[in-house]
């Protein structure tokens, strides 16, 4: 069985973690395999939107699979390089420069909910909860980890979230901001395509550049960049505003 599973229907494309029986949790085969798509989605193609979601109800991803860590206990240098392939993933799905949209059901926790955090955003099923609990395991969260955290929720927040470990069920998780709607399971993937369709229809450059320039702010850039000038002086020039200008002007929908 594949535990990764991507599945492309232009301009969407779906990722979905494949271990159900275990809750998704996410083998360092699979972190790997998450670094390689975030390559493959970084190159232009016909895709313009990504979603990733848990197969099943139960579990977005209970995180890094545990079972293969124990196994690797005694080995301190298999355990840093699976702690690294869990960051390197982390960070190489912030930066795919397409929107990246993560569908929770049921358990997001651990390592999984810091790969939900590193998309651009996040629905959630009524039953979805979420759980960071590197102090119940006697580990320490990384800087970027808890930066993509405490973005969303701030300093007092993060460091209760952290603190405690304790479970945000999806009413606190909206309220925090660490999910963008919640959405009944039943309906969750058709809200999260027309999510995806709605965006796809925009301007391809308007939401990369919207990211890439959220991103730096995030980051704690706050002047303006040579990298975010441009973002901005070359869509004046672009195939995409004339369609947008011309549409504007005729009173009719764009066609990017």
């Amino acid at each position: 069985m594949n535990d990764l599973l991507v599945e492309l229907h232009p301009p969407l494309a779906w990722v979905r973690l494949n271990r159900p029986e275990k809750r998704n949790a996410v083998t360092s085969a699979m972190w790997s395999g998450l670094i390689d798509l975030a390559r493959q989605f970084s190159v232009p193609s016909s895709t313009r939107v990504i979603l990733l979601r848990g197969m099943g109800t139960v579990a977005f991803s209970a995180g890094a699979d545990i079972a293969e860590m124990e196994q690797n206990l005694a080995n301190t240098r298999r355990i840093k390089e699976m702690a690294q392939a869990v960051l390197d993933a982390q960070v190489a799905w912030e930066r795919i420069p397409l929107p990246t949209i993560a569908v929770i059901q049921g358990a997001c926790t651990g390592g999984g909910c810091g790969l939900a955090l590193a998309c651009d955003l996040r629905l959630g099923s009524p039953e979805a909860f979420f759980a960071i609990p590197p102090a119940k395991l006697g580990l320490a969260y990384s800087l970027a980890d808890t930066k993509r955290l405490y973005n969303l929720v701030g300093p007092a927040l993060t460091k209760d979230i952290l603190f405690t470990g304790r479970r945000i069920n999806a009413q606190e998780a909206l309220s925090l901001g660490i999910i963008n709607e919640i959405v009944p399971s039943a309906l969750i993937q058709k809200r999260a395509i027309a999510l995806a369709e709605q965006i796809s229809r925009n301007a391809e450059n308007s939401v990369r550049a919207a990211k890439a320039v959220v991103n730096l702010i995030s980051a704690g850039i706050n002047t303006e960049t040579p990298e975010s000038r441009r973002y901005y002086d070359e869509s004046f020039s672009s195939a995409e505003f004339l369609e947008g200008a011309r549409a504007f002007i005729k009173k009719r929908s764009p066609k990017f």
